[in-house]
């Protein structure tokens, strides 16, 4: 029989695998199902043996630590801007300058994508992720580390590969439609949304929590490969992309190896027209001379190398009309803006509609129904109004007013101080009943199958169901005499809706569309109280002593489970069989530090901070990162700071490594 560490071993390789499959080749081999009982075996062996957890485990993604500040590191190389080119004219002057520098030398380009993203410098020693930094102002950055770890395309080992100490360069991005998804559910739940998808990206680095910043759909692509130590066995950068691909960083394989300046104005056209096939945005393309022995002859100035430039694409932006402003109502009421524009084509598509955002964003810029104006298409993947041409507003315009009544149901609507958005509160509104079904049945949810945005309309408009529970009621026969709905499709959508009875517990409160309450502060909440009924009894006591739960998130709940309505529904969905309870991984351990509250600080001689975090948590204990009157213990290695100093001023529990150890044992 193997031992534990070789099985250990084992799920480590094989979960990095699946995940190296699932996130860079996107070619998923497992159901989601079997990847999480591989992942849960793997935590509960580790749990049970602590000893045996490695830093490059797929457990060690997400930290338990909240990180109060970034700390400034100096680049091991610094990570210089390029010049940017906006026409062929500026293009064949810099391949002219690369020329006449290397003395009639033959040479070579390599053609990327430029991301429009966030510039990362990953650090790897003795085959282990170690740090990684953003590029900040080239000479330092900020140290992300924690948060970069939780991007699953990065890998955390670099396995069997010849070099073990590098630099990998790359960029952090999101992919359009998850960026869109995501806008909608911070707009649904009344958060602000993001203006585009890098900003999105660079304030998700920036998070003090590591499992908000897992919960956000980051993307990473590498594109630049420099040993530490050992010669590299490639000598150009056409080559070190091979590389990087083998040792299984995501690489985009778009890159091309041009002969000529001419492949190169053939790349640059070529990209600039398919940019809007791709799920993500550019802005440009990066030209690169190849080999590194003529990157090193042609050096660089004080702010950009002389072997690489940008070629930066033209801006997305097109004239048209305002033919009116409508207004929209999401799942939870809020009433949100939209223009409708008379249709233009620009980037790829015809544009008929544009985000107005909220009523602020409408004063601010003066839109009015009638007005020409600049829409943009770029990184804001969603059409927005930019610009209003001013000499061209028609005579009789009025300013915009925000009605005073609902516009699906006429109830009134409320704008609650410091919020930007408009309400409408009756919960009974056509339009927040269509959309909180649709909410439940999401695949991030209830994950019911053949139950879009039509098909809920239509059960809706029908009088069929007027909330999630009355799915669990349906029949077949008014099924079938929807539209386009024959008997075989009714069968698939009954079978999809009793599958989903049996989801996880942690879905069903995130299906639930508790204001603020997202995927991770489900899984949180689920794990927590173990049953549905728990959750519905807590207090924000109660819910604000969990890690990631704050005081508006507790409120909410609370709010959620106190309303007649809501306790209707669930009390229905009880009925009907979902699923109520939690199935997970649940400690064996003496729960010794229930109620209390630990900060680690400084240096333990043989518990690593994560190992002593899980062995206190496992316990009931909590971990928190500062020093407070509330704290229990003060759990100090060697080097402690600040939070020593502190503790000893608030008269905290001083505790080491070695009466630790005495009081879990």
């Amino acid at each position: 029989m193997p031992d534990i560490q070789s099985v250990i071993e084992k799920l480590c390789t094989e979960i990095n695998d699946h995940n190296y499959r699932y996130y860079v080749l996107n070619q998923p081999s497992i159901s989601d199902e079997e990847f999480d009982r591989l992942l849960n075996r793997l935590i509960e062996l580790e749990n049970q043996h602590p000893e045996l957890i490695t830093p490059d485990s797929p457990t060690q993604r997400v930290g338990a630590d909240l990180t109060k500040n970034f700390p400034t590191v100096a680049h091991l190389q610094p990570m210089m801007s390029l010049g940017n080119t906006y026409s062929e004219a500026e293009l064949r002057d810099f391949d002219r300058r690369v020329g006449e520098l290397l003395e009639g030398e033959k040479y070579d380009y390599v053609c990327e994508l430029k991301f429009d993203g966030v510039a990362i410098s990953l650090i790897y020693e003795n085959g282990l992720f170690n740090r990684g930094v953003t590029r900040g102002d080239g000479e330092k950055g900020e140290d992300v580390s924690a948060n970069l770890k939780t991007i699953r395309s990065i890998p955390l080992s670099l396995g069997g590969s010849s070099l073990k100490n590098i630099e990998v360069r790359g960029e952090v991005l999101m992919y359009r439609d998850d960026f869109i998804k995501m806008n909608a559910k911070r707009a649904e739940a009344g958060e602000a949304t993001f203006a585009n998808p890098r900003n999105s990206s660079a304030g998700t680095l920036k998070i003090q929590d590591p499992k908000e910043v897992a919960a956000r759909p980051l993307k990473f692509f590498a594109y630049y490969l420099r040993s530490l130590d050992k010669k590299p066995p490639f000598k150009s950068h056409f080559e070190s992309l091979k590389f990087l691909h083998e040792m299984k960083f995501p690489v985009m394989e778009s890159y091309r190896l041009c002969p000529s300046i001419e492949n190169v104005f053939e790349y640059c056209k070529e990209w600039e027209e398919k940019r809007e096939t791709l799920p993500f945005d550019i802005d440009g393309v990066v030209i690169k001379v190849n080999r590194f022995d003529q990157q090193e002859t042609l050096g660089a100035t004080a702010k950009s190398p002389r072997w690489a430039i940008a070629f930066k694409f033209k801006a997305r932006q097109a004239r048209t009309v305002v033919d009116n402003i409508l207004l929209q109502v999401g799942r939870t009421g809020v009433v949100s803006p939209l223009a409708e524009l008379q249709p233009v084509f620009l980037a790829g598509s015809t544009i008929s509609r544009a985000t107005l955002h909220n009523e602020d964003f409408i004063r601010e810029k003066d839109i009015r129904i009638g007005d020409t104006v600049v829409i943009e298409k770029g990184g804001d993947v969603i059409p927005k109004v930019v610009e209003v041409i001013l000499s061209e507003r028609p005579k009789k315009s009025k300013p915009f007013v925000f009605p005073e009544k609902c516009p699906v149901c006429g109830e009134p609507i409320f704008k609650t101080e410091g919020e930007a958005a408009w309400r409408c509160e009756n919960i009974a509104c056509d339009a927040q009943v269509k959309k909180r079904i649709e909410h439940y049945c999401s695949r991030d949810a209830m994950d019911i199958e053949n139950l879009g945005e039509a098909v809920v309309a239509q059960l809706v408009d029908e009088g069929l169901i007027k909330d999630c529970s009355d799915l669990y009621s349906l029949q077949p026969e008014p099924l079938v005499e929807l539209e386009r709905m024959g008997k075989k499709s009714a069968a698939n959508l009954l079978e999809g809706i009793e599958k989903s009875k049996t989801r996880s517990l942690e879905k069903l409160i995130y299906a639930l569309g508790i204001k603020f309450v997202g995927e991770e502060s489900a899984k949180d909440l689920a794990k927590h109280f173990k049953t549905l009924d728990a959750l519905m009894k807590s207090s924000v006591e109660e819910l604000t002593a969990i890690d990631g739960i704050g005081d508006r998130i507790a409120q909410s709940i609370v709010h959620f489970f106190h309303n007649k309505q809501n306790l209707a529904v669930i009390e229905k969905l009880k009925r009907a069989g979902v699923n109520t309870e939690w199935h997970g991984t649940v400690s064996q351990a003496e729960q010794i530090f229930a109620g209390k509250t630990f900060v680690l600080t400084g240096t333990l001689p043989t518990y690593s901070r994560t190992d002593a975090s899980k062995l206190i948590e496992e316990r009931g204990g909590k971990v928190v990162g500062s020093v407070s009157k509330k704290t229990d213990y003060v759990l100090a290695g060697d080097d402690a700071g600040s939070k020593l100093e502190k503790a000893k001023a608030l008269n905290v529990k001083i505790i080491d490594e070695k009466q630790f150890t005495e009081m879990i044992q």
